[in-house]
């Protein structure tokens, strides 16, 4: 990657788009501490967090739903959420989360005590989704979040982002279906090979021709 300069806005939602290869997951990793950054700064919070470690990253508030899901499949729904929820002890403070987790995904409810490898595909990214959740972050990466899933569910499933970012929560969302990351998006970033090749508004963006022809089809 090159000279990839970027700002996620408190509370809003920032989308990086771009086709596979273009470098997205390797701008996640290298956020979230699994990539070494060899130039440049990453500031969160008016801190500093290239090349921390991973758990150093968490602890500052960032959490991550990956690319893939990566859920626990012999683990249940429940036991995959706990594992999000490693900043305290709190009892009080768990069964509230757990809670909000159930309103906005009530199917993990439903599917509490259920391997998670038996959930549907759409289940188990609510699950990837809440288990980031559990830990409260002030930011919330979510890559390829659609990867994979029906049409019905990835529309079901911006939707909650969409309200996640109007209750407040900053999101970073890495997607490669640019119009339902336009719909919900303050901001876009376009990556190709690594390069960012364009950045906006949505309505800005929309008015570039090449824009409209490579990612939205008109």
């Amino acid at each position: 990657m090159k000279n990839v300069s970027l700002t996620v806005s408190k509370s809003s939602i920032t989308g990086v788009i771009g086709p596979n290869g273009a470098g997205k997951t390797t701008l996640i990793k290298a956020v979230t501490g699994l990539n070494r950054v060899w130039s440049g700064k990453i500031v969160f919070d008016a801190v500093e967090i290239q090349n921390k470690k991973p758990y150093e990253i968490s602890k500052l508030g960032i959490a991550v739903a990956p690319e893939g899901r990566r859920i626990f499949t012999k683990l249940t729904v429940i036991e995959n959420l706990l594992v999000g929820f490693y900043n305290t002890k709190d009892r009080k403070l768990l069964e509230d989360r757990l809670e909000w987790i159930f309103q906005l995904f009530p199917k993990l409810k439903e599917r509490m005590y259920q391997e998670a490898g038996t959930l549907s595909g759409g289940e188990q990214q609510m699950l990837n989704i809440g288990r980031a959740l559990m830990s409260n972050p002030k930011l919330l990466i979510l890559d390829e979040p659609s990867l994979g899933l029906a049409p019905i569910i990835t529309r079901q499933l911006f939707t909650i982002i969409d309200n996640l970012r109007d209750e407040g929560l900053t999101i970073l969302l890495s997607e490669q279906n640019a119009l339902l990351t336009f719909n919900v998006s303050d901001n876009v970033y376009i990556l190709e090979n690594g390069i960012i090749m364009a950045e906006g508004s949505p309505d800005t963006l929309k008015k570039n021709s090449l824009v409209r022809q490579s990612y939205l089809g008109v």
